[in-house]
């Protein structure tokens, strides 16, 4: 693995029908946000070989929305990053990375929020770039990091949707 993409899901509803988290999709700003991260990446030219995706119905949907400009991905869909602790995320990665040059991870806070913030330390990030990220990792942000020889976190990217959405 070359580059590695953090994404949390689109904005979900508050409850599912069920009353079950999993169950919980996303809204119709969260779809369009989805798409517009999807774009935004793409046209960055950060477009991922792998796609792993928490089995969350809002998860599921966010990788359906930006699916459009991640045609030639292939996709794995992994219960175990519902909800997952950074360093479950980081073991899914590592165990997925031969043979991927750009993993996208779609998932949960604060799990992602948490990785975002150990790369960033690790990859000796300036104090500006991880204020901004410790403020907040909102639905729909994305974190891009490269990983050197050594297997160092670089960052890449962050992108943060506007307070709102991207609308």
């Amino acid at each position: 693995m070359q580059r590695l993409i953090l994404l949390r899901h689109g904005k979900a509803e508050r409850e599912s029908m069920s009353g079950d988290d999993h169950a919980r999709r996303l809204t119709p700003r969260g779809r369009r946000d989805a798409l517009e991260a999807g774009q935004r990446l793409a046209e960055m030219g950060f477009v991922p070989d792998l796609a792993l995706v928490s089995d969350a119905a809002r998860t599921q949907e966010t990788w359906e929305s930006l699916q459009p400009v991640c045609e030639a991905c292939q996709v794995r869909i992994d219960p175990s990053l519902y909800h997952a602790e950074a360093q479950t995320v980081l073991d899914r990665v590592r165990e997925a990375a031969d043979g991927a040059g750009t993993i996208l991870v779609i998932g949960h806070n604060p799990g992602l929020h948490e990785l975002v913030l150990r790369l960033l330390i690790e990859g000796g990030a300036s104090s500006d770039l991880l204020n901004t990220a410790r403020s907040r990792f909102p639905t729909s942000a994305a974190a891009v990091f490269l990983f050197n020889g050594q297997g160092r976190p670089v960052y890449d990217g962050l992108m943060m949707p506007p307070r709102g959405g991207f609308d």
